[in-house]
């Protein structure tokens, strides 16, 4: 009698675990299918910056609170935009109010990923884990807050993935948190920074998808393309700048391996 209610109950807990993964998945899936992730574009931002910027005008504190809204939802459903956000709020707000709104938005939006994550799999990750994986997941935890600032400081691996695996590896909730702000902060500020600039890239593309039109007549909409890659707006000294943050979080790590070493 014990038994079978217990295995009655089973769907019900399995659902009551589950249902904020599944919610994620339904939303990610509505929004692709739906193919509203095509307009977290830079050539959208350029569309439409007019319209943008009278909306901001009218209804200023609404757009902050909307922005940092949108940049969490778009991190929770592991969306790819984050970037093109992330120079849309240099842009239209400013590279400092930009940054921080993004970083805010950001964190939020990872932070629900490593809940559901932690909630949804993480029992069930640790009882089918065989010791290999088990000795992965404690040697991480150890030195979690140099492992996830290096990852967040180093896109080795997507973001959503750096979002997930904490939560499944047994990471705490500050430390991922706190990791997650400060490690995504020199990325996001250098794309913000881009941002603020990118009026005069944006007509600059405009003067020359013009006149490559008129050039080409009639079918010039096929042969010329108004395209601008998020990742040219970087230079070469702040990507090394960010790379070399990852490697010096790094250090302790190494450090401590070395020291046991040599006792």
């Amino acid at each position: 009698m014990e038994r079978t209610e217990n295995m009655a109950l089973g769907p019900a807990n399995w659902l009551k675990r589950l249902w904020p993964l599944l919610l994620l998945v339904a939303v990610t899936t509505l929004v692709v299918t739906m193919g509203w992730h095509r307009y977290l574009t830079l050539e959208q931002l350029a569309a439409n910056r007019e319209s943008l910027r009278a909306l901001m005008d009218d209804h200023y504190v609404l757009a902050l609170t909307a922005f940092t809204a949108l940049y969490a939802v778009t991190v929770a459903l592991s969306i790819p935009g984050g970037v093109v956000l992330t120079v849309a709020a240099g842009f239209l707000f400013g590279w400092l109010l930009g940054g921080v709104l993004s970083v805010v938005g950001a964190t939020i939006g990872a932070t629900a990923v490593f809940l559901v994550a932690r909630s949804a799999l993480r029992d069930v990750l640790v009882e089918k884990a065989g010791p290999k994986l088990q000795r992965f997941a404690d040697g991480f935890r150890e030195d979690a807050t140099s492992y996830l600032l290096f990852l967040r400081l180093i896109p080795v691996f997507p973001f959503w993935l750096v979002n997930l695996a904490p939560g499944l590896l047994g990471v705490s909730f500050w430390t991922y948190v706190l990791t997650t702000f400060v490690g995504i902060i020199p990325g996001t500020f250098a794309f913000a920074l881009a941002g603020n600039g990118l009026d005069s890239v944006f007509d600059a593309q405009q003067a020359s998808y013009e006149s490559c039109l008129a050039k080409a007549g009639e079918g010039g909409h096929d042969s010329c393309e108004f395209g601008i890659d998020p990742g040219a707006l970087l230079t070469t000294d702040v990507i090394v700048a960010v790379m070399a943050l990852g490697v010096v979080a790094l250090i302790p790590v190494v450090a401590k391996k070395l020291s046991r070493r040599t006792v």
